[in-house]
């Protein structure tokens, strides 16, 4: 039975790593969508999305029934709970890919996105693939410091968000309300994905330590000052 038990935690695990694979996957192709105008590739990211709210429902099936059947203690109960919220933080990533594709269909067969901003978009979109790519990583590899350092790619996410917001707001700029609409919300579509990615990230640090990933870094600035 335990053996059991245990293989279904693992299993759990496993399932939060594919859905962080297939939003990884998401941001990236919903991002090429949106700078090429691809529709067909758009309703593709559009449709996959279900399989990422299929896999969540799943999970918490899975996690509420062990919650259930074996009653979990102390170290158990913090993986299957925290599992539960990874997942939520893993789905609503999807959602975000997806609004980027339904942007892109909205504006077919123009580009949501002009194209001196193309540069700043892509550079998003990958790096939103990357910040998950890493998420990923540390669900597989339970590794605390390559999970703190996320916050602090994150930060380059929030450059490029000013960046285009310093677009903009300069007086040169000539692309009309609807586009400076459409590129303040994708610029909070990435945003928000790689703070999921980082939420991800320090609830696996909750998961291994016990304790909250900013009480860490707040110990770790204290001894070494």
């Amino acid at each position: 039975m335990r053996d059991a038990y245990h293989e279904e935690l693992d299993s759990i695990g496993e399932g939060l790593v594919e859905m962080a694979r297939l939003v990884g996957s998401a941001i990236g192709r919903a991002t090429t969508a949106m700078l090429d105008a691809d529709l067909k590739l758009a309703e593709s990211v559009i449709a996959a999305d279900q399989k990422v709210d299929d896999l969540q429902h799943d999970l918490e099936a899975r996690a509420i029934a062990l919650l259930a059947r074996q009653q979990p203690v102390a170290t158990d109960l913090r993986i299957v709970v925290t599992s539960l919220r990874m997942s939520a933080d893993l789905e609503r990533s999807g959602d975000l890919a997806q609004h980027v594709a339904k942007l892109t269909r909205l504006r077919y067969p123009e580009r949501a996105v002009p194209h001196d901003l193309h540069a700043t978009i892509l550079e998003m979109g990958q790096l939103a693939q990357r910040l998950m790519a890493k998420a990923a990583e540390v669900i597989i590899t339970k590794d605390v410091d390559l999970a703190l350092q996320l916050e602090q790619d994150d930060d380059e996410m929030d450059l490029l968000h000013r960046t285009l917001f310093q677009h903009l707001m300069d007086d040169r700029w000539k692309h009309g309300i609807e586009t400076a609409v459409d590129v303040t919300l994708l610029g909070r579509y990435y945003e928000r994905f790689a703070d999921h990615a980082v939420s991800v990230a320090k609830r696996v640090v909750y998961l291994v330590t016990g304790e909250h990933a900013d009480e860490l870094q707040q110990a770790s600035q204290v001894e070494g000052a």
